[in-house]
């Protein structure tokens, strides 16, 4: 089914048709009561909930597949982008078969008029160039035709076409330069080649597939050339391009190899052939004369002759009926061939057209038209010379057999195909503004910007259908972004999802220009904002990484000024898969969901303030290459590198050696505060070493002195309490007074080898002692080395200590003993 003509059920009627809404079959039947079995029409449903109202529409959204991208295109918030999960990327696309691409060059076709078939005029005088054209591109060069508007290249190359559907494995693939880009027509040649619903490659996908296409690619109304058509070249070199241009497009480089072909005008017998044909008759000698005229004056234009046709059509008959082009008199009913089987007093004498009439005839053409027809000319001078397709007709014009409209201005060659569609002749736009159709160009291009943005919105349009107007649409656009902004608005922000649901990329990004063009005019601050987020997603499936940056920057600065938590978040979510691919993380330190982080943030342990204790130092792993495990601030969601295996086991192993001693070193520290708070409790306070008083050197040169104790207080120096006047973790006070720097050794051997082993270390009892007098023997002889030992001992001790040192009493070094005797100092037994 053509994607314009839709049945009454995709207009919502469900077989009700006609005014009164009558229901109806197809042998002519209504849902009367006429005794048929036929049921009439179902009773509507009860009160309903919305009393009435017709429920809210659904948003249309479309989900397709980009490069390595899932698009979602949501006409509400914006469109979310993320990385393709691995089950929803598309295989390899296969191509389509022979029968597929004859049914896709089909819709490809304008739109046939309704009503009798157009006679099909012949290809006159172009077979030596049709004979040529078929010559190269047989032996798989590519041709460049070069001719004026109106000079037939379209139907030349139409006969090209049929005369090569064998020659490729691809076959004939027709397409159209019209407002089309090189990468845009590489596109193209994809989707007419491949079967890929949903899919849009990227750059290198692209490329490495229209690379493999073998086809006779026929290329109507090319607007560039130089490097641009290099490049297409370049990416297709299996194909053979037939490519029509005029004569004001860039010429190719020198290095394309293109065939030059020029196509001029008809001679004088072709063109007075080619005008009996248009008129359906033979020529009389004032006709004859009067095609001599305009041949010369035209230079032999094909499109002249055309126009000519249908003004000697319509002479003869005014010559049958002077009445016949009053206004509502054009569909009477009137014999074309009457002025030649009238009498002489039946005949009307009517003038042949004046030369300048006939090199411009459109003004008169267009005044012998019907109304509706004429209408339909106004709309299309205020669309830049785009005919709407005729299926919208109806709506805009307000007449329901304005559709028929089209068929009048193809027959009289006011409208010539372009792609798929319908645009205004060549010259015919400024002959139509000089009499006057540019008056009200205004109105009527709102009125269709209005209808088409009710249109592209509506759930029951496709998108297809919706790109197969993007030219009259983005028309529209045009002539409104600068008189009426907020209906540019409003069209653009209907229009472009469709445009980019329905992959055609390169009307949405013009679509979103103009939109958001036209809400800066109109001061609309979210819809500007909606634009930009748009444009920064389509930048970044472009892998313009940049673009993509500074438009969803704007945008999400925008939507933060009007609170737009929603839109703000899938901003974040686009800027940070714009971060990933440039390797770089968000600016201002913010997380995709848009909320504030710190600038680092480290998972090691920390390590505490002195250090690391020596004796609590667990065994080192083998050194390894430095590896910091951080948590990244952008969240990665795209695909990259794995770690390596090695750096997250290094990490892991970092992380639990720094663990287990920040827990020992949180052991220890509450073991010194809970001695410590006891001590404080139970030691009378002029026996505290204050840390607070500075030592001095006496001047009698003695050396540094330390703080005295008190006479009444207890030396604690000599022998600790028996398990509770003193600990073996604290300094002891030695027989001078001066603090003893070396713990207690009765965790550990001395340094001197004994006969006897220590015995265990005490702990500290759960209630503290009143300190005595005069300290407590200890249980065991201890070992008084006045001096320490000149050498080590050859041997350890003969028997170990028969317990570890408990958590709260930290070691006691060689060194540390040392300079406690040499200080005077007793150590503990």
């Amino acid at each position: 089914m053509d994607p314009m003509n839709r049945g009454p059920e995709e207009y919502g009627h469900d077989g009700i048709d006609g005014i009164d809404g009558s229901i109806h079959d197809d042998s002519g039947h209504d849902g009367a009561d006429d005794g048929s079995t036929r049921p009439g029409r179902p009773p509507r449903d009860p009160l309903t909930p919305d009393f009435g109202q017709p429920a809210p529409a659904l948003a249309r959204t479309v989900q397709l597949v980009s490069g390595d991208f899932l698009l979602t295109v949501n006409p509400v918030d914006g469109s979310e982008i993320e990385p393709c999960p691995p089950g929803e990327r598309p295989e390899r696309p296969a191509k389509h078969t022979s029968d597929e691409r004859a049914e896709l060059r089909r819709a490809a076709m304008p739109p046939v008029p309704p009503g009798p078939a157009l006679p099909r005029l012949p290809l006159l005088e172009r077979q030596e160039e049709r004979e040529r054209l078929v010559r190269l591109l047989a032996r798989g060069r590519s041709v460049r035709l070069t001719g004026p508007a109106g000079s037939g290249r379209t139907a030349l190359l139409n006969a090209v076409a049929d005369d090569c559907a064998d020659l490729a494995p691809d076959g004939v693939v027709r397409l159209s330069g019209y407002r089309r880009t090189p990468t845009e027509l590489l596109h193209d040649l994809f989707a007419a080649v491949h079967d890929a619903p949903l899919h849009r490659p990227d750059r290198a996908l692209l490329l490495d597939l229209v690379h493999d296409i073998g086809a006779v690619v026929v290329l109507d109304d090319l607007e560039f050339g130089g490097a641009g058509l290099d490049e297409l070249l370049d990416a297709t070199p299996e194909c053979a391009f037939l490519i029509a241009t005029t004569p004001d497009v860039a010429a190719p480089s020198a290095d394309s190899h293109l065939e030059e072909v020029f196509l001029g005008g008809l001679g004088r017998g072709g063109g007075l052939e080619l005008l009996e044909r248009a008129v359906g008759r033979v020529l009389d000698d004032e006709e004859a004369n009067w095609a001599g005229d305009l041949w010369f004056e035209s230079e032999g234009l094909p499109l002249r002759f055309v126009q000519a046709g249908a003004l000697l059509r319509q002479r003869d008959q005014l010559r049958a009926d002077p009445h016949a082009f009053e206004e509502y008199g054009y569909f009477a009913e009137t014999p074309v061939d009457a002025p030649f089987d009238a009498g002489p007093d039946d005949a009307y004498e009517i003038p042949l057209p004046s030369l300048a009439d006939g090199a411009a005839p459109a003004a008169l053409l267009a005044s012998r038209l019907s109304p509706a027809a004429r209408a339909t000319l106004r709309f299309a001078v205020a669309l830049g010379g785009e005919l709407p397709h005729q299926a919208h007709l109806p709506a805009l014009v307000g007449d329901t057999h304005a559709d028929a409209a089209l068929a009048e201005l193809v027959s009289c060659a006011l409208v010539t195909p372009v792609g798929a569609h319908y645009r205004l002749a060549a010259g015919v736009r400024t002959q139509l503004e000089a009499v006057g159709y540019a008056d009200e160009a205004a109105e009527h291009a709102l009125a269709a910007a209005q209808h088409y943005a009710w249109w592209a919105g509506h759930p029951s349009v496709t998108p297809e259908r919706v790109v197969a107007e993007a030219d009259a649409v983005q028309a529209a656009l045009g002539a409104l972004v600068a008189t009426e902004s907020g209906a540019a608005v409003l069209l653009a922000r209907t229009a472009a999802p469709a445009f980019a649901g329905g992959l055609d990329w390169g009307a949405w990004e013009r679509a979103l220009r103009s939109g958001q063009e036209a809400a800066r005019n109109a001061g609309e601050v979210a819809e500007e904002a909606y634009f930009h987020h748009e444009l920064g997603v389509l930048a970044l499936c472009g892998g313009q990484l940049d673009r993509a940056r500074a438009e969803l920057e704007a945008s999400i600065g925008l939507r933060g000024a009007l609170a737009d938590k929603r839109g703000m978040i899938s901003g974040r979510r686009a800027l940070a898969l714009v971060a990933d691919r440039s390797g770089s993380g968000l600016a201002g330190g913010s997380t995709a969901a848009g909320e504030e982080v710190p600038d680092a943030r480290y998972e090691e342990s920390a390590s505490p303030p002195g250090g690391i204790p020596a004796a609590f130092a667990l065994p080192q792993p083998p050194p390894e290459p430095d590896t910091l495990v951080t948590s990244k601030v952008t969240p990665t969601v795209g695909p990259g590198p794995a770690p390596s295996r090695r750096s997250i086991i290094s990490g892991t192993r970092r992380n639990l050696v720094a663990a287990g001693a920040g827990a020992l070193l949180a052991a220890v520290l509450g073991t010194v505060v809970t001695l410590g708070a006891t001590s404080d409790n139970n030691d009378p306070p002029g026996d505290k070493v204050k840390t607070e008083q500075s030592a001095k050197e006496d001047g009698d040169g003695d050396g540094l002195t330390a703080d005295k104790p008190q006479k009444d207080s207890t030396s604690r120096g000599e022998e600790p309490v028996d398990g509770s006047g003193g600990t073996s973790g604290e300094p002891t006070p030695s027989d001078s007074g001066e603090p003893s720097a070396t713990p207690s050794d009765s965790d550990k051997p001395s340094a001197t080898p004994s006969d006897k082993p220590t015995d265990k270390p005490t702990k500290p009892t759960d209630k503290p002692t009143k300190p005595t007098d005069k300290p407590t023997k200890p249980t065991d002889k201890p070992t008084p080395p006045t001096t320490p030992p000149t050498t080590p001992p050859t041997t350890p001790p003969t028997t170990p200590p028969t317990t570890p040192p408990t958590d709260g009493d930290p070691p006691t070094s060689p060194d540390m003993s040392k300079s406690a005797s040499e200080s005077g100092g007793t150590p503990s037994a």
